[in-house]
């Protein structure tokens, strides 16, 4: 008899992260996203520096432009550490880096095109580093194997994208319309020298903002919704299944009613206080170091607003998740 030509098995080619090491990978995303970021603004200074430079303060002082660079690298740190993928870094960074693009735009005069190219810059820097030395998670991935993913179903699903995102937006959009119509155009006045039209806070129609804010929508619900849905069940889980407080100690029993959550309401506030956190205290410091004329009271104010709607997300999310047919 004739023998079959047995083809020898072929060994699957590891990644492009796996085959970087990994005491190395870090220091290879700082260094890549700060020389993507310098070559992007630079390639794009030719029609964005005119606008920036006009309302920008000088940095001339090592110390501020050694706080920036430091927080360009704290940022990273939270998302490689946080165990983040490219779609997660680059929705938490759109989300933080608005809120100042979106004050020069509205009231300093800045063109559109100019905020969009840097916030485009700022999302490219992130995420074109961390896809080539993190590989995307499951719940990011429309054909991910269905047992790495909860409720595959319900984030991959048209209109529950749709939905959630104009819920997030609508939620910014209001947030920011009720500030428009209150305290903010005084605050602005009072502590921000240099202003240059607050027209924008008199005329703004909250269906406009809803449809500006939508890309927002969109970015909230990759890095909350969508990773908080998709989170699978972990030890800790069983662990809360398993509590009994008859037999519990005090310790037991307090860390059960803080942290006592499913994974899914364990990793939305994760992501919500991760959230509120960057977006306040990055806002905060290019608002008061960047904007020639702007004080610290005042920069503080401007991300508070940011600071309150990511949290009212947050809070949203956890109501429209917290129903049947979405495992816990």
């Amino acid at each position: 008899m004739a023998r079959t030509k047995q083809t020898p098995k072929q060994t699957p080619q590891p990644s492009l992260p796996a085959k970087v090491p990994t005491v190395l990978r870090f220091p290879l995303l700082v260094l890549s996203s700060l020389t993507l970021s310098s070559v992007l603004y630079t390639v794009a200074s030719s029609f964005t520096a005119g606008d920036l430079s006009s309302v920008s303060r000088r940095i001339d002082d090592w110390w501020q432009v050694a706080g920036l660079i430091g927080w360009k690298i704290t940022e990273l740190a939270v998302g490689w550490w946080g165990q983040y993928d490219s779609v997660d870094l680059a929705s938490l960074t759109v989300l933080s880096h608005a809120p100042h693009l979106y004050l020069l735009t509205t009231f300093y005069g800045i063109r559109p095109t100019t905020m969009i190219s840097c916030l485009t810059i700022d999302a490219l820097a992130a995420y074109i580093p961390f896809s080539l030395l993190r590989d995307v998670s499951a719940t990011h991935r429309s054909r991910a194997p269905k047992d790495a993913v909860s409720n595959q179903s319900v984030i991959n699903d048209l209109s529950v994208r749709i939905y959630t995102s104009l819920l997030a937006a609508g939620i910014y959009s209001v947030i920011v319309f009720g500030s428009f119509g209150s305290w903010l155009p005084v605050h602005l006045i009072i502590h921000f020298d240099g202003l240059r039209d607050i027209s924008a806070a008199h005329s703004a129609a909250l269906p406009f903002l809803i449809f500006s804010f939508f890309p927002l929508g969109v970015t909230a619900r990759e890095f909350l919704f969508t990773t908080a849905t998709g989170a699978k069940p972990d030890a800790h889980d069983d662990k809360v299944a398993s509590f009994n407080p008859e037999t519990a100690t005090l310790g037991q029993t307090f860390m059960y009613n803080i942290w006592g959550h499913s994974k899914r309401t364990r990793t939305l506030i994760q992501r919500t206080v991760t959230l509120v956190a960057v977006t306040g205290f990055y806002t905060w410091l290019q608002t008061f170091v960047a904007i020639e004329g702007a004080e610290s009271y005042g920069a503080a104010g401007w991300s508070a607003i940011w600071a309150v709607a990511a949290t009212a997300t947050g809070v949203a999310y956890w109501w429209v998740g917290d129903v049947e047919g979405v495992s816990n």
